[in-house]
């Protein structure tokens, strides 16, 4: 069973993203999901070519995607394959609309953990990556741990307000334990400006497994630490739907954790 190299990824995906994304970027049309977010055909015309090209490289790993009903990716999960886990357009109302925050996400997860993880921003024509235990880099440049500042009033927090739950939501605004607050609209780019020192810490309610999956690999990998808001590891390689407090300042995060209250769980 063949490992894929970051650049063999590469070929794939930078030239698929922009072939399918950058020319209709804004000006397609969208239709809403039953669970109310939004598709387009980049969506499926994307994860066609990503699975045709990964397909064609490693046979012997599935594919689970975003666009796939429940069952089938389940059965994927239940399986002992080692499978790609993908998400061919991150943060898609960006993306129909216009706003310049969107990425190809994917992770290639062996044995129930992530090994590889792979987010490109077409935009800014920028390449994440990790491998499990190599490190995390940036357009093949190693992420360099950069402390955030001690003072609260000068923290950058990357907060998606809506799926936490409401008295949460209520303290960070009535009592803010940081300066400036954001919310992108891509999970991906999330993990990845966190990874890369552009975010301070890192809060959000509810992400699927190819949300956070390859972004959680590259904060790890970068030096970050995370928990979801029950005190469990983000990644568990499930279909639930998982919250996320990350920071690569151990300080920081821990400070976040204990204020938030998120429970310390042994054993």
């Amino acid at each position: 069973m063949s490992f894929p190299s970051i650049e063999q990824l590469s070929a794939i995906v930078i030239p698929a993203a922009k072939r399918e994304l950058l020319p209709h970027f804004g000006s397609m049309d969208y239709e809403y999901k039953e669970d109310g977010s939004v598709i387009t055909k980049a969506d499926l015309a994307m994860q066609n070519a990503l699975e045709a090209g990964l397909q064609q490289q490693w046979p012997e790993y599935a594919m689970l995607g975003e666009e796939m009903s429940e069952d089938e990716q389940q059965a994927i999960l239940d399986s002992d394959t080692g499978y790609w886990c993908i998400d061919p357009l991150d943060g898609t109302n960006n993306y129909a609309t216009g706003m310049p925050f969107f990425a190809v996400s994917i992770a290639l997860i062996i044995e129930g953990q992530a090994k590889l993880g792979y987010i490109y921003d077409p935009l800014r024509d920028e390449v994440f990556a990790a491998i499990h235990g190599e490190g995390a880099t940036l357009n093949g440049q190693r992420l360099q741990y950069r402390p955030a500042p001690t003072e609260n009033c000068k923290l950058i927090a990357e907060i998606d307000m809506k799926r936490l739950p409401d008295e949460l939501a209520t303290r960070l605004v009535l009592e803010p334990p940081y300066g400036s607050q954001r919310n992108i609209g891509s999970s991906a780019l999330d993990w990845c400006w966190l990874s890369a020192g552009r975010y301070n810490i890192y809060l959000h309610g509810g992400q699927k497994l190819w949300d956070y999956a390859a972004g959680h690999l590259l904060c790890e990998e970068a030096g970050g630490q995370s928990l979801s808001l029950d005190g469990e590891p983000v990644f568990r390689n499930r279909l639930e739907t998982r919250s996320v407090l990350a920071s690569l300042d151990g300080e920081l995060f821990q400070r976040w954790r204990q204020w938030i209250g998120i429970p310390l769980k042994t054993g």
